[in-house]
């Protein structure tokens, strides 16, 4: 969504938003982390702009549902994700003066309109989680034979040494039989 802040810049006070943003185009192009989260529905963004004495503020709120599966036992999961943002608008020239590591805070206009789009698809990327459970307490997967800890215990591989701790069980056996000798 390109936002014409034209008005903005000629001293109205307030612009407000309200859009929704498809993700299907920018699915080939999302960080490595979301692959597996599909999106069907598409974002929903609301926000506005104050200009107060030439401060500009970006205020807005996003919003969309997801599908996934939980990082530990590979169950489906569907939800909804939600963040609040705050950012200040500066201009092109503006945005020379602003410290590398400050740039983050800012949205910069460019032509006398603001392109909401890239950004919000960055900042979904930055902060949609990277792990997703279907509960917090999610059991995961038996290593052994894929069962779903969460639906049924199982008894593989309960007997079972990690076999680097092996030399530690035989040093441990030995001190046992070396302790039954010695009564």
């Amino acid at each position: 969504m390109r936002l014409d802040l034209r008005p903005l810049l000629s001293g109205d006070k307030l612009l407000t938003f309200d859009f929704d943003l498809s993700l299907d185009r920018f699915s080939e192009d999302t960080s490595a982390y979301l692959n597996g989260v599909s999106f069907p529905s598409p974002m929903k963004v609301s926000g506005r702009i104050t200009n107060t004495a030439g401060y500009m503020l970006l205020t807005l709120s996003l919003s969309v549902d997801y599908s996934t599966v939980c990082a530990r036992c590979l169950e489906p999961i569907e939800g909804s994700f939600a963040l609040d943002l705050e950012k200040t608008v500066a201009s092109k020239d503006m945005a020379e003066d602003i410290p590398e590591e400050r740039l983050d805070d800012y949205v910069i206009i460019e032509d006398g309109s603001l392109n909401l789009d890239e950004q919000l698809i960055e900042q979904l990327e930055m902060e949609f989680p990277s792990k997703i459970l279907c509960k917090d307490d999610c059991l995961g997967l038996c290593p052994r034979c894929g069962r779903s800890l969460n639906h049924a215990s199982c008894d593989c591989g309960k007997d079972d040494i990690d076999p680097r701790l092996l030399p530690f069980k035989a040093l441990l056996d030995k001190m046992d039989s070396d302790g039954d000798n010695q009564d």
